[in-house]
């Protein structure tokens, strides 16, 4: 019987960035952006493949620069390639927070139905968290379905402040 043969990891070089919200780690291929993780993320959360650290890397300086105009107030979308690795739903949720506008919120379920999965509730919940690129694609914006913070791996103290920065309401009208 024949091996399945198992594709290449691929290459991550790492960069680390101070931000309001605590430090950040950067990880990036030759192709894109792979991960903005939390000071006290999860080893598991996302896999990656990290060699060195590169600060000169120029995908990781470009995501520096564009997560510093962010948290400056200076930039509502982001203009990097990503370079993420998960299963095609996943990628296919992750995907769906990439349209939630700077300053709006989402619940699981609208992103569940806007995947035309709306029965895929708890499955969303599960992709979003494992995001690899928080901020970037936004999943601080995905909220529970009575408009309460729910779970996020930067912390729910993180999520409430990203989502003040950009002037979110919740659903009943109060700010985060």
């Amino acid at each position: 019987m024949p091996a399945i043969a198992r594709a290449p990891r691929k290459r991550h070089v790492c960069t680390v960035i101070e931000s309001p919200v605590g430090r950040l780690t950067l990880a990036a291929t030759r192709d894109g952006l792979a991960a903005v993780l939390w000071e006290r993320d999860r080893a598991d959360r996302v896999r990656l493949n990290i060699e060195a650290e590169d600060r000169s890397h120029p995908v990781l300086a470009e995501a520096g620069r564009q997560l510093g105009e962010y948290f400056a107030g200076r930039r509502r979308t982001f203009a990097i390639a990503l370079d993420v690795e998960g299963t095609a739903f996943q990628r296919e949720v992750w995907q769906a927070l990439l349209t939630i506008p700077f300053g709006e919120t989402r619940s699981y379920a609208q992103i569940a139905a806007q995947i035309g999965r709306p029965s895929a509730v708890r499955a969303v919940g599960a992709a979003n968290g494992r995001n690899p690129v928080s901020i970037i694609a936004p999943c601080h914006r995905v909220l529970g379905s009575t408009g309460q913070l729910t779970g996020f791996a930067g912390g729910l103290a993180v999520k409430a402040r990203l989502l003040a920065l950009e002037g979110a309401v919740a659903p009943g009208g109060h700010s985060f």
